[in-house]
């Protein structure tokens, strides 16, 4: 069987990092092309994993009839635009999260793809990580009896990345912390929870407190950076909210930056036989009872490549035209509560969805 060939949109740290290398360890694709504004970043990337082709023109690669994918690497607010031409032009897409920067954005996106009958899959990449899935099997085997309540944490001490710049402009963003960590974190609960659980009422809020001042920002990494000291910072660096559904409730902290010098990056799933706690990329304890007993059982197994199977998972997807857990159409949920959240938070009050 001839491999698919594909197309990378954006040369930056996720195509080097994850979707380029993904792809040539599929052993299912053959990267025709690497686009990039700066084409100096694409030929760089082209150079170390023999792509034959490169531009900035996507237009040309969309008319390309070899290419049957692209995946869209680029800031959220190209994410939409980029994604519905690739799907008119009858190409299947991988696009990085969130899916857009609104809800509405990502509801023009499924229909895009439905109208074509294209795959369109989202990088919601914890959906293939390990010990995700071995939660979800253990929360549908009613190992943890009846799942009241849903915490996570994704916070951080001075970390908002590349302040003053496109990650800090709602405008290129859509926002701050929640849209860029939060989207991961709200997309592996609810995909744990199944499709059975409905989102009902949202209340959120949310600050931009840290970043406002970008010439007196302290910190001592910056992902992203330098700082563009004369730059936009219109986005929130804290989160907090509470989304009540037909299941769980479910609450959220989230900070690039605070005034706490703690990084907290964690799911605890609260059930009436017992508990889990996730350490986001990593493993997870179970808490339980027995004959009298308090028990901790800390899970071991052997991790999977989350990039390599989504990318390999999209591309059998294709093969097959058949939706996988990351199609769009079982990630609108993730994008929806993203929307409340940021809506209660503008309107001081609680939303239904």
């Amino acid at each position: 069987m001839s491999k698919l060939k594909v197309a990378v949109i954006g040369c930056g740290q996720i195509a080097r990092t994850q979707h380029v290398p993904a792809y040539v360890k599929s052993g299912l694709a053959e990267i025709k092309y690497l686009v990039d504004g700066i084409i100096e970043r694409a030929d760089e990337l082209a150079a170390e994993y023999n792509v034959p082709h490169t531009t900035s023109d996507l237009e040309k690669v969309l008319a390309d009839p070899e290419i049957d994918a692209i995946s869209v690497c680029t800031p959220n607010a190209s994410h939409a635009p980029i994604s519905i031409a690739a799907l008119n032009a009858g190409k299947h897409v991988l696009c990085e999260k969130p899916a857009a920067m609104t809800f509405a954005e990502a509801l023009e996106m499924k229909q895009a793809a439905d109208r074509n009958n294209k795959i369109l899959n989202i990088g919601v990449v914890n959906r293939f990580n390990t010990a995700v899935n071995k939660i979800k099997e253990l929360v549908e085997a009613g190992e943890l009896g009846d799942l009241y309540h849903v915490y996570c944490s994704f916070r951080s001490h001075r970390s908002i990345p590349g302040l003053g710049g496109p990650f800090t402009s709602k405008a290129k963003s859509g926002g701050g912390v929640l849209i860029d960590w939060g989207v991961h974190f709200l997309d592996l609960i609810f995909y744990i929870l199944g499709e059975n659980t409905k989102a009902l009422t949202v209340s959120g809020a949310a600050y931009g407190e840290l970043g406002r001042q970008i010439k007196e920002y302290v910190y001592t990494s910056m992902w992203a950076g330098p700082p563009v000291l004369d730059g936009t910072f219109d986005v929130e660096d804290f989160v907090t909210g509470l989304i009540r559904t037909s299941g769980p409730t479910i609450s959220l902290n989230g900070a690039w930056a605070q005034n706490i010098g703690e990084k907290a990056m964690f799911v605890e799933f609260l059930g009436s036989k017992a508990g889990i706690k996730l350490q986001y990329g990593g493993e997870f304890t179970l808490y339980t009872s027995k004959n009298g007993m308090l028990y901790e059982t800390a899970a071991t197994f052997a991790q999977e490549d989350m990039f390599a199977a989504e990318v390999k998972s999209f591309l059998e997807s294709i093969t097959a035209i058949e939706k996988n857990r990351a199609n769009i159409d079982h990630t609108l949920v993730t994008t929806q509560v993203m929307d409340a959240l940021y809506e209660s938070a503008a309107k001081g009050k609680e939303v239904s969805l």
